[in-house]
């Protein structure tokens, strides 16, 4: 089982940080979280700052943990993750030069994705790296960095995420995982696990790229200047991190191929293991978590960010709301709503696609627009999870994890929706959880994820089902029926928008 003592996982998300210690039978002794905010400048355009969200939040949980740890089990090992694919430009000394560009839904970079698609060609591009370009890939960024903000390209030497920049942060060691390395499209070999140098050179000349490890790899210890700052014992090791969700995926046993996580957080976000790369048909796949492993993703846009939007505008509590949608019938009184309020990533990559409600009357309240928003998404998992079944993946487990999962409501529309069985584990804590799994691994201990984490609820589909089947077609038409207008909108809101037009909002 290896060393005794804790291990440490913090994940940094879109909207809030998380960190839990947990001891070598898996049990969480401690956990602490702390809210941020997501910068959105411009519309389109999602960053972090690195140092005052990501450090920061970092420094509070590491801090308030250690002090809760007994000397008899002290902390032997760290793991961290978050958001990504993103994009964080730093000099050679690793001081970041401007706000991390976030993952998909940051959609800026649209006319390099087309740009790229020309010069290296989309086959290509497919073929090699796993996935066509969309706005999560970081390629495409790159591009946009060097043609928009000249000055911050030329000084850029050091290219992070959040999980890299916080591993340099605790080590000095500049180091990247395979997985997020394969989102980084298309500067990544797949079927090679290593950067493909040629695309490299033409997208991002003179940037060191970081070497590259497992997320289960040691990577370096917590240097005596980082142990100073976080309250962490210097020396102990830290595993190279990973994108939150295949931290998340791991928490939860999703790692055989064919089994499905189905993360409900500001974004839904789906990920299916495979045994072998399935490139193409407008998902990403990606290296996995454990060397060797694949897997297909899919991401829309939004997901819980309508229902924040939606309380914000009609005021309330979530708890609230969510009871009062779920009194509403399947069908929410005849509303149909399309949940690309962002833009959308998969199945459908399209950054200008907005959001719909179609059938609104006045005799419709704020629950029948709450339960349509819960149910808009479902309709979208439901897409995402026909497309990977068209890419020929599997069909094994459900598991269900964020926070969407609580009270039940989401979750049983998206089983009615997508007439699927959702496993939700006892533990939903998240990718936190699964950076502490990830690093007892590099520990030695091999966990026993089922005995760990096991499942503590089914959610089985109900006769709503068939409601749902008659609705689902009609939500398929409503985008191909209303992509022309909602491109001319999104150009309109686009220039309404601007930097002398509006003042900056935020997405909380």
């Amino acid at each position: 089982m290896g060393e005794p003592g804790l291990v440490l996982g913090i994940d940094i998300g879109t909207s809030s940080s998380k960190g839990v210690l947990v001891d070598s039978r898996g049990a969480v002794v401690a956990r602490a979280s702390r809210p941020h905010e997501t910068s959105r400048p411009r519309p389109g355009w999602f960053e972090h700052d690195a140092e005052t969200v990501w450090w920061q939040d970092f420094l509070s949980l590491a801090r308030e943990l250690s002090a809760a740890v007994a000397e008899d089990h002290p902390i032997i090992g760290v793991s961290v993750s978050g958001i990504g694919p993103v994009l964080l430009p730093a000099d050679a000394s690793g001081k970041p030069l401007r706000p991390a560009i976030l993952y998909g839904v940051d959609t800026r970079a649209f006319d390099e994705i087309r740009e790229l698609n020309r010069e290296f060609g989309e086959e290509s591009i497919v073929e090699r790296g796993g996935s066509a370009l969309g706005s999560q890939a970081v390629g495409p960024k790159w591009r946009w960095l060097a043609k928009n903000e000249p000055d911050v390209f030329e000084r850029a030497k050091l290219f992070l995420m959040a999980s890299s920049f916080l591993v340099l942060r605790l080590t000095g060691e500049y180091v990247l995982d395979h997985h997020s390395a394969s989102q980084c499209d298309p500067m990544y070999d797949l079927r090679e696990a290593r950067w493909a140098a040629d695309r490299v050179a033409a997208i991002a000349p003179g940037v060191e790229l970081p070497r590259l490890a497992w997320p289960t790899e040691v990577v370096g210890s917590v240097t005596a200047e980082a142990a100073a700052e976080t309250g962490l014992p210097q020396g102990i090791p830290v595993t190279a991190g990973t994108v939150d969700a295949w931290a998340e995926a791991t928490s939860v046993g999703v790692t055989a191929p064919g089994d499905t996580m189905l993360m409900y957080g500001t974004t839904m976000f789906l990920v299916q293991m495979l045994s072998d790369p399935r490139p193409g048909h407008g998902l990403w796949t990606t290296r996995g978590a454990f060397p060797g492993t694949y897997s297909l993703a899919a991401g829309m846009a939004t997901s819980g960010a309508i229902t924040d939007w939606l309380r914000e505008l009609v005021g309330g509590e979530f708890g609230d709301l969510a009871a009062a949608a779920g009194e509403v019938p399947a069908g929410s009184r005849g509303l149909l709503m399309l949940p690309y309020f962002a833009g959308e990533r998969t199945p459908v990559p399209d950054p200008d696609a907005r959001g719909i409600v179609a059938g609104l009357t006045t005799s419709h309240d704020r629950a029948d627009l709450y339960r349509a928003a819960l149910e808009g998404t479902a309709y979208g998992v439901r897409h995402n999870l026909e497309a990977m079944r068209e890419a020929g993946g599997g069909t094994g487990r459900f598991v269900a994890v964020g926070g969407g999962t609580r009270g039940g409501v989401w979750t049983r529309i998206v089983s009615d929706v997508a007439r699927i069985d959702q496993e939700i584990p006892a533990e939903t804590v998240g990718a936190a959880f699964g950076n502490a799994v990830l690093a007892s691994f590099a520990l030695g201990r091999e966990p026993d994820i089922e005995a760990w984490n096991p499942v503590a609820e089914i959610v089985r589909p109900s006769a709503d089902a068939d409601v749902y089947d008659e609705f689902y077609p009609h939500y398929r038409a409503l985008y191909e029926s209303t992509v022309d207008i909602a491109h001319f909108l999104a150009r309109k809101n686009s220039l309404a928008f601007s930097p002398e037009n509006s003042r900056q909002s935020r997405l909380k």
